[in-house]
């Protein structure tokens, strides 16, 4: 299907001037951030507030939100949420908070002293199930009593994709609710639900068609929530131009190509924006020496103090490669397990790993440093204020995803002169343009093998040995524009097309 543009859609839902969108996900930035869809939707809902949008956000009230900070007040005191459970109380009783501080465009939380407020994590719960049909219910039965009423619901993840499916079923009818239009942002495809759907039979494998049980029914668990939210809105989004292309292809699509391939007419991908502030180098306070395009020589200062924090040689001429990561399978550590050896005692290499993750991986790393500890360092305590200061000094960042939607890091890199090694995937390949000496911006390779990573990491050195031509990379790297407001507009774009949807 052809993209319709901004302006043509205007055209046929004249009466649409400035568009009401309530961005629903499980963690907001700067109330809880476990992960990057915090901080997306957070620059996302800012963007859009920019555009002249009414955008708000809505999230559960956990307890480790900061309350003195956020200060709230009642949005509604008693949000009866239906549990469909047949029994003495089918009904669960929660509350609806609000935010109007500068921290954040309006806000919304959903109130549940059990589920949300006695909770120390945002994920991870036994009856996450529960937890997160609660908040989508919760979401539409606000919004029934609300004053304000969105156009367009933007759901992120599988937490969320009951939305969309209880407003096609239960909410179908209803006046107002029926009106909204829906639009399903996938983060990471691997995640579909409480399950790893790999593993189920297929006798219990949920086709999205069956009514969705009640709260405490445990066929709940084994409902696929992303296929649902694929199923029931308008339109899907995903978190990068290339990702939307492999999620139709079974190696990437997760069991749900084929759904994928049938609704590629209103697949879209839109790549994710950075801050650009609050990544740069001209402006940070996160990092001990400033520099600019025109002048880069604050980083070699930069690097000379990375070198020094972490106990490696301040040798300048030290081809100085950064991971800032989880330690996860999905971001090319069995690659750097099969080189590291070759890479270390052949190169001139330094590195320096920073984050958390599996603890295979971090023997991995360990491993590593404790056979080359003048070359590799690492710190498992993440900070995240860390990644400013590491980018800023060293001369690479290493990125062999096996798989990559979008990816952060890589554009944060490049805002500091740090050149992105990555492989060809995601996120990866819409942002990091291969190096060329004219529109170049890293160096990529395409095949998710050991060989293909070690020649990427050695012509990376080779022209970081060139400096006329390493320097001019880093400014062209630099000089790259990943700011929210371009995503924000192809998102605008596309919530005016799932409005005509509903309308039609």
């Amino acid at each position: 299907m052809k993209n319709i543009s901004l302006e043509s859609i205007k055209k046929l839902v004249p009466r649409v001037k400035k568009l009401k969108i309530l961005l629903v996900a499980s963690e907001v930035a700067p109330f809880a951030k476990a992960g990057g869809l915090g901080a997306v939707t957070h620059s996302l809902s800012l963007a859009l507030r920019e555009l002249g949008q009414d955008a708000r956000i809505m999230m559960p009230y956990y307890g480790t939100i900061d309350r003195k900070k956020y200060k709230v007040t009642d949005e509604v005191k008693k949000l009866k949420v239906p549990t469909d459970q047949i029994g003495e109380d089918p009904f669960l009783i929660c509350a609806v908070k609000k935010y109007t501080g500068k921290e954040s465009v309006p806000a919304y939380f959903l109130e549940n002293m059990e589920y949300y407020e006695q909770r120390a994590n945002v994920y991870g719960y036994a009856d996450d199930h529960i937890r997160w049909i609660l908040f989508c219910r919760g979401v539409l039965e606000f919004l029934k009593q609300s004053s304000w009423k969105p156009d367009v619901i933007l759901s992120s993840d599988w937490q969320t994709g009951l939305i969309s499916n209880y407003l096609k079923t239960r909410y179908n009818e209803d006046p107002v609710l029926s009106k909204i239009s829906t639009v399903f942002a996938i983060h990471n495809l691997q995640y579909q639900g409480m399950c790893d759907f790999k593993f189920i039979s297929e006798t219990e494998r949920d086709s999205g068609k069956e009514a969705i049980p009640d709260f405490f029914n445990p066929r709940l668990a084994k409902l696929n929530w992303l296929l649902r939210g694929v199923l029931n809105s308008e339109m899907i989004t995903t978190v990068s131009p290339t990702y939307a292309k492999e999620i139709l292809t079974p190696e990437f699509g997760e069991g749900l190509h084929k759904i994928f391939e049938e609704k590629r007419g209103v697949v879209r991908g839109i790549l994710n924006g950075i801050n650009q502030q609050k990544n740069s180098p001209e402006l940070s306070s996160l990092i001990p020496f400033y520099y600019t395009i025109k002048n880069i020589s604050g980083k070699k200062d930069n690097k000379r103090h990375l070198q020094e924090r972490f106990g490696l040689s301040e040798d300048p001429s030290a081809f100085l490669i950064c991971m800032v990561t989880r330690f996860t399978e999905q971001k090319g550590f069995d690659l750097i397990g099969s080189i590291g050896e070759a890479v270390f005692r052949n190169l001139p290499i330094q590195m320096i790993v920073v984050g958390d993750g599996e603890s295979r991986y971090k023997e991995l790393i360990n491993s590593l440093s404790e056979y080359f500890p003048e070359k590799i360092k690492y710190s498992f305590q993440f900070d995240p204020d860390i990644p400013h200061l590491i980018l800023s000094g060293s001369d690479a960042l290493l990125m062999p995803s096996k798989f990559e939607p979008c990816g952060i890091t890589q554009m944060q890199a490049m805002r500091y002169g740090c050149i992105p090694i990555v492989r060809k995937t995601g996120g990866l390949a819409s942002t990091v343009i291969d190096f060329n000496e004219k529109d170049s911006s890293g160096f990529v390779f395409d095949d998710y093998e050991p060989m293909a990573l070690y020649t990427a990491i050695v012509r990376a050195n080779t022209i970081f040995q060139i400096k006329p031509q390493w320097n001019q990379l880093v400014k062209r790297a630099m000089g790259k524009d990943f700011s929210w407001e371009n995503s924000a507009k192809e998102y605008l774009d596309i919530f005016y097309e799932a409005l005509k949807k509903i309308t039609d």
